[in-house]
């Protein structure tokens, strides 16, 4: 899911990017939804895997405030990603804080829950790649840590 914030002649508009299939775009506006058919076919572009297959799956807490862990190693660094679609309610880290294993550095809203995401690796903060408020999908990058 994408979310823009647009301001129509002076109207501010939050709109959720829910399913775009062929030429029907499925969003929301300020909490209405609609089913939008435009002129051409939109190609959606191919999801990057944010993990290699050996990665290790995503641990998901039963509770609300419970705790996720999402991560994989890289070259360039420990990747923190988010094990499912939602929206960053606040982030506790900025780049060259010094982070350890099992420090939350993101607070994600996922199905109504409050997920804490944690650091899988001690390291430095090499890039924050999300602010409040972004939506995010399943897998993408959050933190970079090295």
């Amino acid at each position: 899911m994408k979310n823009y914030k647009l301001k129509i002649n002076g109207n501010d508009y939050n709109v959720d990017i829910n399913e775009v299939e062929g030429q029907e775009i499925k969003l929301n506006v300020n909490g209405t939804e609609y089913v939008v058919t435009v002129d051409q076919e939109i190609k959606q572009q191919p999801k990057p895997m944010a993990r290699p297959v050996a990665a290790p799956a995503a641990q998901v807490a039963p509770a609300a405030g419970g705790v996720q862990k999402a991560s994989a190693p890289a070259a360039a660094g420990a990747k923190v990603t988010t094990p499912l679609p939602g929206t960053i309610l606040d982030v506790y880290v900025n780049v060259g804080d010094a982070v350890k294993a099992g420090q939350t550095v993101v607070l994600l809203e996922a199905m109504k829950m409050e997920n804490n995401i944690e650091a899988d690796t001690d390291g430095t903060v090499k890039e924050v790649k999300v602010r409040k408020g972004d939506s995010v999908l399943e897998g993408d990058v959050l933190v970079v840590i090295g």
